[in-house]
């Protein structure tokens, strides 16, 4: 990452607000095979590819069916409204990647108006009825939208394709990733490792909600 240029820190963490009430959840995220895809996409930006891509969706559709037993949309939800709430403003146009069965893209439509939700697994998009949101099926790794063309693009347990977040991402834009689950959801990383993954100057503020982690980010332009 290039080094940020004035005295403000690229990072700054912020004190949560939301208290984790009750036990930890159960860690899913260590050696989960989704763990091992989401690091191995940052480190090795080459690797995703169209056969691996079909493996990961092809897991996704799979389990469409039951995602939404997984947990409450309010435990979901937690971690994306305090970032939306402490981490703005946020201006569109807004696109959710990974979104699934639209737990999170509900959220975002209430609070940031029309959102275009995005995910490789067509069975999860085929149950995804949001007011206000449309969807595409589409790979993260090559989004079908023109240069610097997005306001907000949001990431609630969804992979990290650094060079598309730059390319689309308009100036003033933001980045906003969200781990429901913190450090034991299995598509997660670090608000440092994001930040430093981004490969380019930023402003960050990062925190926790209850059990889930957020960072957003935005390009220094």
């Amino acid at each position: 990452m290039n080094p940020p240029s004035g005295d403000a820190e690229p990072l700054r963490r912020l004190e949560p607000v939301v208290p984790a009430l009750g036990p930890p959840p159960e860690d899913i995220g260590t050696g989960h095979p989704m763990r091992a895809v989401t690091e191995r996409i940052v480190a090795e930006p080459g690797w995703w590819g169209p056969d691996v891509a079909a493996d990961v969706a092809g897991r996704f559709d799979d389990l469409a069916g039951t995602w939404d037993t997984r947990s409450s949309s309010a435990e979901a939800s937690v971690g994306l409204r305090d970032a939306l709430d402490r981490g703005g403003p946020f201006a569109g146009p807004v696109v959710e990647l990974g979104a699934g069965t639209g737990s999170g893209t509900a959220v975002l439509a209430d609070r940031l108006g029309p959102v275009v939700a995005v995910d490789l697994a067509a069975a999860m998009l085929r149950r995804l009825d949001v007011p206000g949101a449309v969807w595409v099926r589409a790979d993260a790794a090559a989004l079908p939208f023109r240069d610097h063309s997005v306001g907000t693009l949001v990431c609630v347990n969804a992979f990290l394709f650094a060079a598309e977040v730059r390319r689309v991402l308009r100036a003033g834009g933001a980045l906003v990733w969200v781990n429901t689950l913190g450090e034991r959801t299995p598509i997660h990383l670090s608000d440092a490792a994001v930040v430093e993954a981004l490969g380019i100057e930023v402003r960050a503020v990062s925190s926790r909600a209850g059990w889930s982690t957020w960072v957003v980010a935005r390009p220094v332009r």
